[in-house]
């Protein structure tokens, strides 16, 4: 299994809770996801790698600290992924952004790839991986192949919500890729039998569609 984290702590609970709300509105829930995005960032960087520097107080003391020695490149997958990008700029304005553009069949729940303009070789040492719902993994996994082609060494994906068939299908294909979430949630809808069934391969109890809630743009 490869390394999962759920964050336990209160004030990721606490946003997740709104995010789940249905009566939450748009512009709140792109808020609250963009708070929840730099606390789960905030968690994701614990190891990131560091040099030390020397720096002068205001008090002409001289005081020991470090600075970040990775370059960062956030990869929104579009469009939900879209809502995580200013939580993680937050944190690091000078990373590069990049986006894939990926959308998941719903008859057969592959992934395809619409937009890709990675440039010619990273600039980046790590990438961080934005999608709100590692639900069938499918996306996430397409997203890290086409990472890893493009020579990125480090990879992690940060999302909101997971369902453990995501996460199995991810570590399927990509064992090293260290998973951040709020949240692992039961499981995935099965193929509906009726017409009021939700469509398959959502996640539960989940938070509907996120791209929908986060542009307004559902039924």
């Amino acid at each position: 299994m490869p390394e999962v984290h759920e964050s336990h702590h209160p004030l990721v609970k606490e946003q997740l809770t709104l995010l789940r709300d249905p009566a939450t509105p748009p512009a709140t829930f792109r808020d609250v996801m963009r708070r929840l995005t730099g606390l789960l960032m905030y968690e994701a960087t614990a190891d990131m790698r560091v040099r030390p520097v020397t720096v002068t107080t205001p008090l002409r003391a001289e005081a020991q600290g470090v600075r970040v020695a990775e370059r960062v490149g956030l990869i929104p997958i579009l469009r939900a992924g879209l809502g995580m990008v200013d939580g993680a700029l937050a944190l690091f304005p000078e990373a590069e952004v990049w986006h894939i553009g990926l959308y998941r069949d719903e008859e057969t729940l592959r992934p395809v790839t619409y937009y890709n303009k990675l440039p010619q070789r990273p600039r980046v040492d790590i990438c961080f991986i934005l999608d709100p719902m590692l639900a069938t993994g499918g996306s996430a996994a397409a997203a890290a192949s086409i990472l890893k082609a493009w020579g990125v060494g480090r990879i992690k994906f940060v999302g909101i919500l997971a369902a453990p068939e995501g996460i199995r299908h991810l570590h399927d294909h990509h064992p090293d890729v260290t998973v951040h979430v709020a949240h692992v949630d039961r499981h995935l809808t099965p193929p509906p039998q009726g017409a009021d069934d939700p469509p398959a391969g959502f996640i539960v109890p989940g938070l509907g569609d996120a791209g929908d809630r986060l542009f307004g743009t559902g039924p």
